[in-house]
């Protein structure tokens, strides 16, 4: 342990898996933000925190099995000529699940009746944690394939610390990033949409097609930069607007 501490390319490797697991987190953060805002208010950090505690956990148990990971890149079967590993199956299966998930939100904030506007109903603490376990185990096997292909089999505690400190960084944020979702509807159907992306992305990769993760966050943060000025321009064409209004007034 002495030995990674005082090694230069330990501690390179140690912020490169952070950076790596924080950037990986991104989806991560956004399915938990938009889940647990169907919570009561006083139960959202809560289910943020036990969320992203259920995420390192599984990361890092998935870390200590990497002979099963090893099985799990194995075919199991083939359809049409087409193989399928254990980790094609998970990845096809969670992708279909965030895919419902995401439009279904979409679909109940858009289409939503005008009764359920005004009386919000709230879902059950346990039925989100469940949620957001199913999607764990997804976006964990992403992180957790990176993080090994990264770092040799020796640095197993820097890769240990690397998803912790991601997770504390995350768990510091993630208020942050869900209080902005839920005072803009708008940033919300775009993180729902950027989800849809991230499920069609894992079932094109439960079928072999590599879709490189930079062009999805690219376009998901050009998205977001151009909804940004819209907001601020919103906000400038109001205050022009209220003031005219006072001066018509007065």
């Amino acid at each position: 342990m002495l030995e990674l501490l005082t090694d230069p390319q330990a501690w390179i490797t140690f912020i490169t898996l952070s950076a790596l697991e924080i950037v990986l987190g991104i989806d991560n953060i956004i399915f938990i933000s938009i889940l647990v805002s169907r919570l009561p208010p006083e139960r959202r950090e809560r289910a943020r925190v036990v969320g992203l505690a259920l995420a390192m956990l599984t990361r890092i148990a998935l870390l200590f099995s990497i002979v099963w990971l090893t099985r799990l890149t194995k075919p199991l079967f083939s359809v049409l000529g087409q193989e399928f590993s254990g980790r094609d199956i998970i990845l096809l299966l969670g992708g279909l699940f965030l895919l419902a998930k995401s439009v279904t939100e979409i679909h109940g904030t858009l289409e939503g009746t005008e009764e359920e506007r005004k009386t919000k109903v709230y879902a059950s603490f346990t039925a989100i944690v469940v949620q957001i376990a199913i999607i764990d185990i997804v976006f964990s096997l992403d992180s957790v394939f990176t993080a090994v292909g990264l770092a040799t089999g020796d640095q197993l505690p820097i890769m240990v610390a690397a998803i912790v400190l991601a997770i504390l960084v995350m768990i510091l944020v993630a208020r942050s990033i869900s209080a902005f979702i839920e005072r803009h509807p708008t940033i919300k159907i775009l993180a729902l949409a950027f989800l849809i992306l991230v499920g069609v992305v894992l079932v094109a990769d439960s079928f072999h097609f590599d879709v490189p993760k930079g062009y999805l966050y690219f376009a998901m943060a050009f998205s977001v930069g151009v909804e940004m000025v819209n907001i601020r321009l919103r906000r400038l064409m109001d205050a022009r607007r209220k003031h005219s209004d006072e001066g018509e007034g007065g």
